[in-house]
């Protein structure tokens, strides 16, 4: 029997997706423990209640002779007693020879079923490790660890490398690890690769959402998945109760999990096909840095853990022209341009950006609709012809107001004042996004409309998406908006 199917056999057996972590360290073991008797305590309490356990090959390692010892001894005493296979955490990864080392000492050594792999030295760093038929591979695809968008998300050229190493685990018929930080990503994953068990880590101490994760990585059989707790289990007062009460958290979550699935699978290839529109802008904004994550002051003095930063679009040609676009299509809707039965006459019709950002935006939108633009200073010149709006206009003319953000609505309506003043029609302001902070509100209330392309909790939306950020920081950004 491979695998897999014991894997499977397993969960089944034991009603169970929970994957104990046996990471013993030497600091928190009693006295009259080592890492075997520590592990084979556990092991005890709990072997009715898994459907794997998944040693850490460092722990081991760490502890010299003793402790690979220990390893051996563990993976035999799980293989005697509690009949599920064991999945051993090394993340090896090289190439040729070497790799059919890590494999034979693996497999063969210290006995495990399956073994984690990286994958990022191509398929001849894996073939060594899933020529072993009858045992495991799991690809490291998108970690739990915060770092893992340093890498696992960089656009390869047009999406993010994890994509591609899920649909290669499709190809290599091989498990991945996908962290529950991150269930956007887990969902994309699960639509490239259908089929695939994965290893999740990331519950409890990490913070990974547990019914968000099985949402949105179970397969449509309500297996598939095989949730990792390690501290959380093996270190508790009751190692027993403790993984009982995740058993019972994750097969109370599976049902409403699996109804999720049944209604999203259709949406989620449409979902991420092709990162079209305003997906595509918010990631095309992150990957420039203009969306940063931190400790700013803003220009009103209000502390925000994100700082939108459009003036770098001026340095980003092909990013402004994507967003210049994407203004272009809004304003046109703004103008009715285009349609037939509403066209009207562009004669008169100004765009008025703001001062300083929304200059280059203006500027490339201008061309790109062929409208003249104009711009109110914000400080009048004191030579030359003094004037407050440069560029050419006449009174009665509709001036639609362009600028990067809107954050609460005062630079915007100080900006409208003079261009009113000098007989200029306003009705409509057009952003690229709204912090959602009152701003929309405040210039309704003057009588105008805003126009956003994105609104920041779309932002952060996408960015959950695409694995960029967690969902955990999702949330403390939030809270601090709203607070």
């Amino acid at each position: 029997m491979g695998f897999y199917q014991q894997l499977e056999g397993a969960a089944q057996r034991n009603h169970s997706l929970l994957c104990v972590g046996l990471d013993p360290r030497p600091e928190r073991l009693a006295a009259s423990d080592d890492l075997f008797s520590f592990n084979r305590r556990v092991i005890d309490a709990t072997r009715d209640l898994v459907c794997a356990y998944k040693p850490n090959f460092a722990f081991y390692e760490s502890a010299g002779p003793e402790g690979l010892e220990a390893l051996r001894r563990t993976v035999a005493y799980v293989h005697s007693t509690a009949g599920v296979p064991v999945i051993l955490d090394a993340k090896r990864g090289d190439i040729g020879s070497t790799a059919e080392a890590y494999a034979r000492a693996a497999f063969e050594v210290w006995g495990a079923d399956a073994l984690t792999v990286n994958p990022y030295l191509g398929s001849d760093s894996v073939t060594p490790f899933s020529a072993y038929a009858e045992r495991g591979v799991f690809l490291l695809c998108h970690t739990s660890n915060p770092g893992a968008t340093d890498l696992q998300t960089l656009l390869c050229p047009d999406r993010p490398l994890y994509e591609i190493v899920a649909e290669k685990a499709a190809i290599w018929d091989t498990g991945l690890v996908v962290g529950a930080t991150y269930p956007q990503a887990l969902a994309r994953v699960r639509a490239l690769a259908p089929n695939a068990w994965i290893l999740l880590p990331g519950v409890g101490a990490q913070g990974g959402d547990l019914e968000a994760a099985l949402g949105a990585g179970l397969r449509t059989d309500g297996l598939g998945m095989v949730v990792s707790a390690s501290r959380g289990v093996i270190y508790s007062s009751d190692p027993r109760q403790a993984a009982r009460d995740l058993r019972q958290q994750i097969n109370a979550a599976r049902p409403s999990a699996l109804a999720k699935r049944a209604g999203s699978d259709e949406l989620q290839p449409k979902l991420y096909a092709a990162r079209s529109s305003r997906a595509e802008l918010a990631l095309a904004l992150a990957d420039i840095g203009a969306v940063k994550f931190g400790e700013f002051t803003l220009a009103s003095g209000k502390k925000s853990p994100i700082y939108i930063d459009l003036r770098l679009l001026a340095s980003h040609p092909d990013v402004l022209r994507l967003v210049a676009r994407a203004y272009t299509g809004l304003i046109k809707e703004i103008l009715a341009i285009g349609d037939a039965k509403a066209a009207r006459s562009l004669e008169g019709i100004r765009l008025a950006a703001i001062p300083y950002a929304a200059l280059p935006i203006g500027t490339a939108v201008a061309l790109d609709l062929g409208l003249p633009m104009i711009y109110p200073r914000k400080e009048v010149k004191a030579y030359g012809t003094a004037q407050q709006i440069e560029g050419s206009y006449c009174p009665g003319d509709r001036a639609v107001v362009l600028d990067d953000l809107i954050t609460t609505g005062g630079s915007k309506l100080a900006a409208i004042e003079p261009l009113e003043a000098a007989g200029l029609e306003v009705q409509d302001v057009v952003v690229l996004i709204d912090r959602e902070e009152g701003g929309r509100e405040e210039l309704k209330d003057a009588g105008y409309q805003l126009h956003a392309l994105l609104c920041l909790g779309d932002i952060l939306d996408f960015l959950v998406e695409a694995g960029r950020i967690s969902q955990t920081q999702q949330r403390e950004v939030l809270a601090i908006l709203k607070s």
